[in-house]
């Protein structure tokens, strides 16, 4: 998958394209249907599949009090993106004469002269342009103008409407299992390890730690079953993901105030993973964060944690 950041980079041996535009943040199913379409599209038509991002979010130029946390780092998202089969994703740096564009500057500057577009498949509550004044319908108007198809489609799964800031809310209440149907996947969290405060290792859980920069949006504190995914090694490597017992939070036992996410491979004394960039899959949450009156009492409740981990994440 080409990536690139200026579209008028296209090579020009590229040929003209499906386009799509939008944040694709947290790459949910309703953002997959959309790129499956935009391939499907491509592959009839005999055309070449393009997304359209933007980097950073809008609202982090225009209203940094209101920006979102990002479900997924760019790197991430460019991950899964390049999973949907797209030819080439344009990230977009956003600026504020990008936001002062015109929907019809956008339009022309963007799909028409460097992407040169031959259809736009988009959300139907898709805005662009300054102040967001292009809707579908500006789009569709300028699509007759230019000479692009405009297919607009639903994010809509069973009963609810697919969106990142339902991800986010379901993340934020500690409910990843149910982020998980919307996004089509475990939510994670990606990061360097590094050491922390050793206090697993002590206990007998040796947990990897990742480092505070770590991209993605962090669950409610309490502790989860899940998976650490080693994205170094090779997909089909046995190591390469393995299951965990996942605290995230303070320390109330021990007075430590810092936040973390740490991940205790199930069984694995063995490991050795500072340094490596590693995701922690989120897949159930198991309970809350308590202070334990003693070390012997958190113990039995780690161990509990562990049997509990290991049982929901066991092959059906």
């Amino acid at each position: 998958m080409l990536r690139l950041t200026d579209p008028h980079d296209l090579p020009a041996d590229f040929g003209p394209t499906v386009v799509t535009l939008g944040n694709f943040d947290g790459v949910h199913r309703g953002h997959a249907a959309v790129m499956q379409r935009v391939a499907q599209e491509a592959h009839a038509r005999g055309l070449r599949s393009v997304a359209v991002t933007f980097e950073p979010h809008p609202l982090a130029v225009l209203a940094p009090d209101k920006a979102p946390e990002m479900l997924t780092g760019m790197k991430d998202r460019l991950f899964l993106l390049e999973q949907l089969g797209l030819n080439a994703v344009v990230v977009m740096p956003f600026t504020r004469e990008l936001a002062a564009q015109t929907p019809r500057e956008f339009v022309e500057t963007t799909f028409v002269d460097a992407l040169h577009a031959r259809c736009v498949v988009v959300g139907k509550d898709t805005r662009f342009g300054v102040k967001n004044s292009g809707d579908i319908t500006t789009l569709s108007e300028l699509g007759g103008e230019f000479g692009f198809d405009v297919i607009a489609l639903d994010d809509v799964g069973p009963g609810v409407r697919w969106s990142s800031s339902q991800v986010r809310e379901l993340i934020a209440g500690g409910k990843v299992d149910e982020a998980a149907e919307v996004l089509g996947r475990n939510h994670c969290v990606v990061g360097e390890v590094v050491k922390g405060f050793q206090r697993g290792r002590e206990l007998g859980f040796p947990t990897a730690n990742l480092a505070r920069d770590a991209e993605g949006v962090v669950p409610a504190d309490g502790v989860y079953a899940g998976w650490l995914v080693r994205r170094s090694l090779a997909q089909d490597d046995p190591e390469y993901r393995l299951p965990a017992a996942i605290s995230v939070g303070t320390n109330p036992t021990f007075d430590i105030p810092e936040r973390t996410v740490e991940a205790y491979v199930l069984d694995r004394t063995d490991l050795d993973l500072y340094g490596e960039i590693v995701a922690v899959e989120f897949v159930q949450h198991l309970r809350g964060n308590v202070r334990f009156d003693s070390i012997e009492a958190l113990i039995e409740q780690m161990t509990r944690d562990v049997e509990a981990a290991r049982d929901l994440l066991a092959p059906a």
